[in-house]
């Protein structure tokens, strides 16, 4: 037994802290999580193998394939004689893996999940899962580890899990659903291919194949397609800001004469389709709520000073009371929308220069219509300066090249939002970048689409209609690519 002894206390040296919570992480359906928690050392944790058996003089091969796991495999090599093609083909022998395929899914995933995405696995799961479990410290083994103990997550319960890459990293999705489907067969998710089809996820973009070039078509002209697009490939993609002001009691306490501003009832509607669609476009999402005037400012002002750098667009979803060229802080103090996209020109943030910044606003734009009786709109009351203003033409957008700002509806004129559905111009957009990003489209043609899904509804019996109106000066096609 001295031989296997040496070697192990060689090995435990070797580990670091993270290395060897994989290593229980792995071991579990051969360890009662139990007593796996309570280990801190490596020494400790091959005494416990040594106990059930999984460790003998003459047998090493589950340490080896532990180690093979967790590609450690100069420890493989120099301590335990084996190489990594050796344990390929050992592991491809019927009986021969001990470490199940369902929990090696797990720990791939861990290791392809960043920082920002455990963040918002957190996040999602906060209702699940206690939040003392859910601390700084907490890794993403450790969150499957509480998904399992919660009976959210097992090998034949993946759904949950499932849900939540949908929602966080495609690409996570598209890992188990392989498992999955190497795991069943191709028999048992004929029904998860349909949905997909259905939904356009990311295998409908796949299949989709733009059309071919008739042979008549003139050498000389230039089809759509040449047109040069944004690069639109890091991960993440970049920072989509959601600034969603629902709650406007300090605005009506401070007894505003000009302003009579309700709650954004619906305004959550929103918030979660625009992180559901951003999160699968791979955007890192940071939501702020109830904002006051200064607090936007601040707030934009702090990812004005970010590096982005190692990103490729900018992302800022506004969602709030406004008028004319102007958004309402809670506290019913204005905030005008230049002043926020010119925050992010080249000069102000040298890091996104030459990049997309797409800002989309769902506010009113003045007085235009009048709100229906089930349906809100997203203004104050009448007041006296609403005139004045609407015949002041403002230019929310920058000169600059590389903007985009999408309104939820024209100058001068309301926009809606149901209490239960949320806006029509943010529920629209939503449903449109889903199903078209898919499929290649680009900004343009989805936001042509949004004009004209909305400018079809009608708010109540006298036809009052909504047109949302999107302005840019970019330069190339904007993709959002899901992959």
């Amino acid at each position: 037994m001295e031989f296997p002894r040496q070697r192990l206390l060689a090995i435990s040296e070797e580990l670091g802290r993270a290395e060897l919570e994989a290593l229980k992480f792995l071991s579990l359906e051969h360890i009662p999580m139990r007593k796996l928690e309570a280990i801190q050392k490596a020494q400790d944790f091959f005494e416990v193998l040594q106990e059930k058996g999984m460790i003998e003089a003459g047998d090493l091969s589950f340490l080896k394939e532990l180690l093979y796991r967790i590609s450690r495999i100069d420890l493989l090599e120099a301590q335990l004689g084996s190489s990594r093609e050796e344990m390929e083909r050992e592991l491809q022998i019927p009986g021969r893996a001990r470490v199940s395929a369902y929990r090696y899914l797990l720990f791939q995933l861990s290791e392809d999940i960043s920082e920002d995405e455990l963040k918002s696995f957190k996040f999602l799961l906060g209702t699940e899962l206690p939040k003392c479990r859910l601390n700084p410290k907490t890794t993403m083994l450790d969150v499957f580890t509480e998904m399992e103990k919660k009976g959210i997550l097992g090998e034949d319960n993946l759904n949950i899990l499932k849900s939540l890459c949908a929602e966080i990293n495609l690409v996570l999705l598209k890992r188990i659903e392989e498992y999955e489907l190497n795991l069943f067969g191709e028999e048992e998710m004929v029904i998860t291919e349909e949905h997909r089809g259905r939904t356009g996820g990311p295998e409908a973009h796949a299949r989709w194949r733009p059309s071919s070039v008739t042979a008549d078509s003139p050498a000389s002209w230039n089809e759509p397609s040449q047109l040069e697009a944004y690069k639109m490939t890091s991960r993440p993609r970049g920072v989509c800001l959601i600034l969603n002001n629902h709650n406007f009691a300090k605005a009506r306490e401070a007894v505003l004469e000009q302003k009579n501003l309700k709650d954004r009832t619906g305004t959550d509607v929103d918030a979660a389709a625009l992180t559901r669609v951003f999160s699968k476009l791979h955007f890192i999402i940071k939501e702020y709520r109830d904002l006051t005037a200064e607090q936007i400012r601040e707030t934009v002002n702090i990812y004005r000073c970010k590096d982005h750098k190692d990103k490729d667009c900018f992302v800022c979803c506004i969602l709030s009371h406004g008028k004319k060229g102007i958004i309402y802080g809670v506290d019913g103090q204005e905030v005008p929308i230049q002043e926020l996209t010119t925050s992010f020109t080249g000069q102000n943030c040298h890091s996104l220069a030459g990049k997309p910044k797409v800002f989309f606003v769902q506010a009113c734009q003045g007085e235009a219509c009048q709100k229906g009786v089930t349906i809100e709109t997203d203004a104050g009351e009448q007041d006296s300066s609403v005139e004045t203003d609407a015949r002041f033409q403002l230019d929310c957008i920058p000169a600059e090249a590389d903007f985009l700002l999408g309104m939820a509806t024209l100058q001068d004129y309301v926009s809606y939002r149901s209490p239960r559905q949320g806006t029509w111009y943010i529920q629209a957009l939503c449903q449109h970048l889903e199903y078209s990003c898919p499929r290649g489209e680009d900004i343009l043609t989805i936001l042509t689409a949004v004009n004209q899904e909305v400018s079809r509804k009608s708010c109540n019996q006298n036809a009052e209609k909504q047109m949302p109106q999107p302005s840019f000066t970019l330069r190339k096609k904007l993709i959002f690519s899901v992959n």
